[in-house]
C-alpha cells in the first residue's frame, strides 16, 4: 500500500493496541517493534490530555510543532504564517503540535487556538491539534470535523507569539519530533518515527486478528479453567 493508504489503514486500530505494537511489550519480539522502553521514554500520553470531540473516531498524521510563548520585543521574527508554511511544506495529513510555554497562570487560561486558526490549519491539510494547554471556540470547531486533544477549554487570551516551528517539543508526557507520525483518540495519542509507518499496520493488523480470535474464544465459554487456557495460549501467539 502507499503511505496514504497505510495511514487510512491505521484508523482500523484504536491507539492502545498501537501503543502494544510500538513499545508496551518489547519482550514480545513477534509483536511489538520495542521502539522504546515502556516507561522511561516518553513516547505517549499521560492523562491531562483529553479528547474534544471523541465522535471523530481516529485521527493519524505526521507531526507539524510551533511553540507559543508571551511577546518577546527582542525577538518578533515568526508569526502564525510560518506555521502555515510548515504545514503546507510537510507530508499529509498534519496534526499540528502546540507547546504552549507560558507562566502556568497564564497557560491554564489561555484559549490559544480558535476557529480562525483552525480553517486556516485546515485548508493546508491539518487534520487536528494537540496541545499542553487549553483552547477555545469548541462548539464553531466542532462542525468543522477537526480534532482537537487538549488540557481543556476557555474563552480568552492576551496577547501571545511564535517563539519556534518544526522543533523537538513535549506535549502531555510525549516527546514529538516534527515529521514523525501520530495516532490518537479518545484513550490519548501516542507517536513512532515515520519509516516504521509499515511496520506498525503490518504488527497492528496481526495483533488485531490474534485478539479477536481469542475475545470470541473467551466469549463462547463460561469454564475459568477453559478462558485462563484461552489466554494463555494466545499470549504465546
Amino acid at each position: 500500500m502507499r503511505k496514504e493508504e497505510l495511514l487510512e489503514a491505521l484508523k482500523n486500530f484504536d491507539t492502545p493496541s498501537i501503543t502494544n505494537v510500538v513499545a508496551t511489550y518489547p519482550q514480545n519480539r513477534e509483536l511489538c517493534l520495542g521502539l522504546y522502553d515502556p516507561w522511561e521514554c516518553e513516547w505517549y500520553t499521560d492523562q491531562t490530555l483529553k479528547c474534544m470531540y471523541p465522535q471523530l473516531g481516529r485521527v493519524v498524521g505526521y507531526a507539524v510543532t510551533v511553540v507559543y510563548g508571551l511577546p518577546n520585543p527582542n525577538f518578533s521574527r515568526l508569526s502564525f504564517d510560518d506555521v502555515l508554511r510548515a504545514i503546507d511544506a510537510s507530508l499529509k495529513p498534519v496534526i499540528v503540535c502546540i507547546k504552549q510555554d507560558f507562566p502556568e497562570n497564564i497557560k491554564k487560561k489561555n484559549g490559544l487556538s480558535g476557529g480562525n486558526m483552525t480553517i486556516a490549519m485546515k485548508s493546508l491539510g491539518a487534520v487536528g491539534v494537540i496541545s499542553d494547554g487549553p483552547s477555545r471556540d469548541i462548539d464553531e470547531i466542532r462542525e468543522m470535523r477537526f480534532q482537537y486533544m487538549l488540557t481543556g477549554v476557555t474563552v480568552g487570551h492576551g496577547a501571545f507569539a511564535v517563539k519556534a516551528v518544526n522543533v523537538p517539543v513535549n506535549i502531555c508526557g510525549m516527546d514529538i519530533s516534527p515529521g514523525e507520525i501520530i495516532h490518537m483518540d479518545e484513550n490519548g495519542a501516542v507517536k513512532f518515527p515515520a519509516e516504521k509507518l509499515e511496520d506498525v499496520y503490518n504488527l497492528g493488523r496481526r495483533l488485531a486478528e490474534i485478539e479477536q480470535r481469542q475475545m470470541a474464544k473467551v466469549a463462547a465459554s463460561s469454564d475459568v479453567e477453559e478462558i485462563i487456557r484461552i489466554r494463555g495460549g494466545a499470549q504465546k501467539e
